[in-house]
């Protein structure tokens, strides 16, 4: 007889966060995960001797502070610091021409009227919409969504998410509408009629989403970057000390504490359904793991598409599962560094604010247009959307004294390059174009790369597990949001599998390191202990 109540696939952060609520509940927890380290992609490697750096996952902002306070994770470990200043925007190559984002509105608002009087004037007006919009965001981030077609517990989730929208004004409802709605290009033209203004903030709207600013449905991923908060500071964005493997670190250390058996190195082959129910696993290594529960926190798309029998899934799912939208676009790089970057734009010997924040190569909406547009045509944007990080500026344990580090976020490469051509074949080039086009700005970038780490989308489905590189484990559009992340009937962590849940980021409220569909999950999970829907199994 089987002592396993829960087996979580997958030690990803939401599978962490997952398992360390199951077990202080006492629930008996064992994790697997296919890689040799845990985090998913939220983990810190050596990528080049002397250099660490967050692989994948590189920035902290949405980290759930209650999830930070119930797993205690300053205390085993997690330090997060906060960025000097929010983002830097070099336009050109000669002296001045650049534009930071504070995270002091005054500050922003004095950047501003260099370019346009009015859009500093309009500043309050748009934060005060996008702030009223991220407190309702924060509010349902750690709801479970009703289901279509629930009972009557999912009906009164659905009256009391309702009344939270009805205590708003008639002008703050249209705007959480507009922002659901509405492209990030036309939403933001509401205040901004400088480009590059609208550019700055336009492009959360397009991170991970593969769409131009122009696309409906960007406005509400522009928001989904705009409701975290950094050491209760609504709004900052921080650095895990040591990189995002920091906190995955500091999670399994909370998890095996509770008791949790991480096992890594096992990767699972498929899930047994017996009797239409989830009973287990088998690895591929031959062993068959057993539990009363199973909980995937890797992608739906390649749960029920690879381990999970067709035969034992409703056909209409089975047929969203395969059609569901993943590919966010994205290309990611660190490269070690003999020196700083030293933008033309804004010239400095030694680390200054701006190296502290996020640097971002995007300075027009028509800019961000035509890399997308390019992408699509051509595979790739030729003159790149990048947004740069230097971590070591405010982290020295990640590289050799007087070096650094830089991570490298590159947006608007297709999923699947066209006409048959492979990303095995295309990386290269696509690396060398980043790193010229930083050049373009900042002279002695290129000279100053010692080494360098390259991930394009296959690179990331292949190490990571994400379906088409798609960090969001699937698009954050309308009709994968919220009571239909991943499907409509499922958006309570629960599969149309007795016994299998999810509890990953393509469940709600979707993607970044949040720890918040662990959390919902869990919750969920535990219901059914309580309500002895999960029988023993021998």
């Amino acid at each position: 007889m089987t002592n396993t109540d829960v087996l979580i696939i997958g030690a990803g952060h939401n599978g962490l966060v997952c398992a360390c609520y199951l077990a202080e509940a006492g629930l008996n927890v064992r994790l697997v995960e296919r890689r040799n380290v845990v985090g998913g992609a939220a983990v810190t490697e050596e990528f080049h001797p002397g250099f660490h750096n967050s692989v994948a996952s590189y920035t902290v902002s949405l980290l759930n502070p209650k999830v930070i306070d119930d797993l205690d994770l300053y205390n085993y470990g997690l330090t997060v610091v906060e960025r000097d200043i929010s983002n830097f925007y070099p336009l050109g190559t000669n002296d001045g021409e650049y534009l930071k984002l504070f995270f002091e509105m005054d500050r922003t608002q004095e950047a501003f009227e260099q370019f346009s009087k009015a859009d500093a004037a309009a500043l309050p007006s748009y934060y005060d919409a996008i702030g009223k919009a991220a407190d309702v965001i924060r509010d349902l981030v750690l709801e479970t969504p009703p289901n279509a077609g629930g009972g009557l517990d999912d009906i009164l989730r659905a009256i009391k998410m309702g009344n939270r929208f009805r205590k708003l004004t008639v002008d703050d409802q249209q705007s959480i509408l507009d922002l659901f709605t509405k492209s990030a290009a036309e939403f933001l033209a509401r205040w901004f009629e400088n480009p590059t203004i609208a550019a700055a903030f336009a492009f959360d709207g397009i991170v991970g989403a593969y769409a131009s600013p122009h696309t409906p449905g960007t406005a509400y991923v522009l928001l989904h970057h705009a409701f975290g908060e950094v050491n209760g500071k609504k709004g900052r964005w921080g650095h895990a000390i040591g990189g995002m493997g920091a906190i995955t670190q500091a999670m399994r250390r909370v998890a095996e504490n509770r008791g949790v058996e991480i096992t890594t190195d096992a990767a699972v082959e498929r899930v047994i359904i017996e009797n239409d129910r989830a009973v287990g696993v088998v690895l591929e290594n031959g062993e068959t793991l057993k539990a009363r529960s199973i909980v995937s926190n890797i992608g739906p798309k390649l749960l029920f598409t690879k381990l999970v029998d067709a035969d034992a899934q409703p056909p209409a799912f089975n047929e969203r599962m395969h059609h569901l939208a993943c590919g966010s676009g994205t290309f990611r790089m660190n490269v070690a560094l003999s020196e700083l970057p030293n933008f033309s734009c804004l010239p400095s010997d030694s680390a200054s604010e701006h190296h502290r924040s996020g640097i971002i190569i995007g300075p027009t909406i028509d800019y961000l247009d035509r890399a997308y547009l390019d992408a699509r045509q051509h595979g790739w944007s030729r003159e790149p959307i990048i947004e740069m990080l230097i971590p070591s500026t405010m982290d020295d344990s990640l590289a050799p004294d007087g070096q650094h580090v830089a991570s490298l976020f590159c947006q608007q490469v297709a999923p699947v390059l066209p006409d048959g051509r492979s990303w095995d074949q295309a990386r290269e080039e696509v690396a060398d174009l980043v790193i010229d086009t930083v050049n373009k700005y900042a002279p002695n970038f290129k000279a100053s790369v010692l080494g360098k780490q390259i991930l394009s989308p296959l690179d990331l489905e292949r190490i990571f597990g994400l379906t088409s590189g798609d960090i969001f484990h699937g698009r954050l559009s309308l009709d994968q949001m919220f009571s239909s992340r991943p499907a409509l009937g499922s958006a309570d962590y629960r599969t149309p599998i007795a016994g299998l849940y999810i509890c990953g980021s393509g469940t709600h409220p979707g993607g970044g390191v949040t720890g918040a569909p662990g959390h919902n999950a869990a919750r969920e999970i535990l219901k059914d202990f309580k309500k002895n829907r999960l029988p023993t199994l021998s």
